[in-house]
């Protein structure tokens, strides 16, 4: 296949490029570039190939740019719940209409394949139970009322010649050369290792569902390839019941990880997002989906990768590995303007 993939300089967007192309599909590839400064690691034997990538901000995205491609992977938006409050109404303009108009574009030059990744943030504040794809949203921020909004939109395009399929992963972890600390695990193991302490801000009773971020990627590999009726209008939730855990249970697995971490709480938090979440409908419905890793392995991962580029904690706090922290640097420098246009 040849396959449209918008984020490709992104922390999935890195992972994914050279698994496609391992299964022998070509890869065409969109990005900003809002992220560029940031490279983490290299690894040659795990990536060695990357995509043909058009540098473009997905808002000013034509038919031209797909036209010939077989699928569309859709994964760059602005990419967190914190950087989505930054700046409501921008939000919405890249992360629900840019998105809206890119699946219109794919359906107009006859595409047939549109994977859409979502999030299962669009659960908010839930209600305790383990929450499957027809419970109902409780988006908490701009971010998750976007992906809510964008399902539904791309959702109601669903046809004979147009199949989107909507993944709602949970909150990714593990390493990859374009690296996020700005996701729980992947931030408190850069803790972990720079400081021996995990100090949480909050008394980490939240729930908060997990998934490595090559999980990810498998499943958006095989959403690509399942039969049709296998994906078609589907909404799948990305990860495994098992790996549903509050916030402070995660610090624990991690400070298991990285001997010597102390780890200390503080009082309950302001934040309303709490949700479990259910994962069997991918596991019995998408041909050949299952995870591959646990949170002990990431941990696993990041302690080895940390030790292997002797990471150290300037590399951590580097802006660039935390998405917020990035854009606000391009703007007070006057890279992008208000509306997050290159100047």
């Amino acid at each position: 296949m040849k396959i449209f993939v918008t984020g490709t300089e992104g922390y999935i967007g890195s992972r994914l490029v050279p698994q496609l192309c391992s299964h022998g599909h070509e890869v065409i590839g969109l990005d900003t570039g809002y992220y560029r400064d940031g490279w983490l690691f290299s690894d040659n034997a795990r990536m060695p190939v990357t995509a043909r990538t058009i540098l473009k901000d997905l808002r000013n995205i034509t038919a031209d740019d797909l036209r010939g491609c077989d699928a569309v992977v859709h994964l760059a938006e602005l990419s967190n719940d914190p950087l989505g409050q930054n700046n409501p109404e921008v939000t919405h303009k890249i992360n629900h209409h840019g998105s809206v108009m890119l699946a219109e574009a794919a359906r107009k030059v006859g595409i047939r394949r549109f994977v859409y990744t979502s999030s299962c943030s669009v659960y908010g504040a839930g209600t305790g139970d383990f929450l499957g794809e027809t419970a109902q949203t409780n988006p908490q921020t701009a971010y998750a009322e976007c992906k809510v909004l964008v399902e539904r939109d791309v959702g109601q395009m669903a046809g004979p010649d147009f199949s989107p399929v909507f993944l709602r992963n949970a909150t990714a972890y593990g390493p990859s050369p374009r690296m996020r600390f700005d996701i729980v695990i992947n931030d408190l193991c850069a803790l972990a290792w720079t400081t021996k302490r995990i100090a949480m801000v909050s008394d980490g009773s939240p729930w908060r569902p997990v998934v490595h971020v090559d999980d990810i990627c498998r499943a958006i590999q095989l959403s690509l390839v399942a039969p049709q009726e296998a994906i078609h209008g589907k909404i799948f939730n990305v990860g495994q019941n098992s790996d549903n855990f509050r916030i402070r249970e995660i610090a624990q697995i991690v400070a298991a990880e990285f001997p010597g971490c102390e780890v200390t709480m503080g009082p309950s938090g302001g934040d309303t997002r709490s949700y479990r979440v259910n994962f069997d409908k991918i596991h019995r419905e998408l041909p050949g989906f299952a995870c591959k890793n646990t949170p002990r392995d990431g941990a696993r991962q990041l302690h080895q990768l940390f030790k292997r580029i002797e990471m150290q904690p300037e590399t951590f706090q580097f802006r660039a590995f935390t998405r917020l922290k990035q854009l606000k640097y391009l703007q007070a420098t006057g890279q992008i303007d208000g509306s997050f246009y290159w100047t």
